[in-house]
């Protein structure tokens, strides 16, 4: 769909949803791409969970004389030569239809929905239920028992009867946009502050073993940085970079705010697992420590176990002994078959 049809001074609302596509991911390229689309708009909203923003474009058509379609375009181009980024952009009158447009394009490609009724009704009627923002699997599953399964069953569907189904609130939710109406804005915000580490394998690796030695490696490193930089974490993110360069991102609040390695870990190798992996061909690990903050806020749950405090004051020793002979010292003996971690992030 284009929008060369309508002026870009009749349109009130553009948002722009854009996903980067980088053969390496690091955090101080995701902020420099953000700075890119900052120079079309200042209104960025950074989603660094997985490599994509919002961007509201209303207020730049213009500013820069263009339609959505142009201004997408001029946005994609400087990305791409200013940093061999490839994207995909899903562009139109609300943040639902932009993010919807943008999970129904592949990378090197924009679709643009113009604002309006007859363009956003054709493009959100056909979509399947569970392509509306807020109606996942479990409430598409719910819908389907009724005889739900388009978006256009659930703008046809009283108010009334999908409330019985769906409870007030998620049924109000989506039957407004199932009707295009949204008006949530985007939220200019750079990224939360994160840590990453990265382990890049010397070839192709199927093995489950050593894809396991290496978080654990990558999530020592971060716990020593973290300690280290008197930060913790509140949550991770494990991004799997496979062979043929696409990649896997897959993120967990941790139950406590922490810089405590062995707590890192566990939710990172509960990621990995979730991920099955077996057969993968696996170039690139990378882990994120995400949403940081100074130290001084940590809490710590109260236990009648000492094992967990004999960790902390284990692992104060081998922090120790790092500061004093080197980064390699000491660690896992499980990780210790993997190289260090190759690149790291802030």
């Amino acid at each position: 769909m284009t929008s060369h049809d309508t002026p870009p001074a009749q349109r009130q609302r553009a948002i722009l949803r854009i996903r980067f596509h980088p053969a390496d991911r690091t955090d101080d390229l995701y902020g420099q791409m953000l700075a890119v689309c900052e120079t079309i708009s200042p209104r960025v909203e950074a989603l660094p969970s997985d490599w994509s923003a919002y961007v509201d474009l209303s207020g730049a058509l213009t500013y820069w004389n263009r339609d959505v379609e142009g201004l997408v375009a001029v946005l994609r181009l400087r990305l791409l030569a200013l940093h061999g980024v490839q994207t995909s952009a899903g562009a139109g009158p609300t943040r639902a239809i932009a993010a919807m447009a943008a999970a129904l394009t592949p990378p090197g490609a924009a679709t643009v929905v113009p604002d309006t009724p007859y363009a956003i009704a054709a493009f959100l009627r056909p979509q399947p239920a569970a392509a509306l923002p807020g109606t996942g699997p479990t409430t598409a599953r719910t819908l389907t028992r009724y005889g739900i399964t388009t978006v256009a069953d659930i703008a046809g569907t009283p108010l009334p009867t999908l409330q019985r189904i769906l409870g007030a609130r998620p049924a109000r939710q989506a039957h407004d946009l199932a009707h295009g109406t949204d008006d949530r804005p985007v939220v200019p915000a750079a990224a939360p502050q994160s840590l990453s580490s990265t382990h890049r394998f010397d070839h192709d690796e199927l093995d489950p073993d050593r894809h396991h030695r290496a978080v654990l490696a990558l999530t020592e490193d971060l716990g020593a940085r973290l300690r280290e930089n008197d930060e913790i974490a509140q949550g991770v993110t494990l991004t799997v970079t496979y062979a043929d360069r696409t990649h896997t991102t897959r993120s967990r609040t941790l139950t406590e705010p922490t810089a405590h390695t062995p707590a890192l870990t566990a939710t990172t190798l509960k990621l990995l697992t979730g991920l099955g992996l077996q057969r993968a061909r696996v170039r690139a690990l990378t882990v994120r420590a995400d949403r940081l903050r100074p130290a001084e806020h940590a809490t710590r749950q109260l236990t009648l176990d000492d094992h967990d405090e004999k960790l902390h004051l284990l692992e104060a020793a081998l922090d120790r002994a790092r500061a004093r002979y080197g980064p390699d010292t000491a660690g896992s003996a499980a990780a210790l078959p993997v190289i260090s971690p190759h690149t790291r992030g802030v």
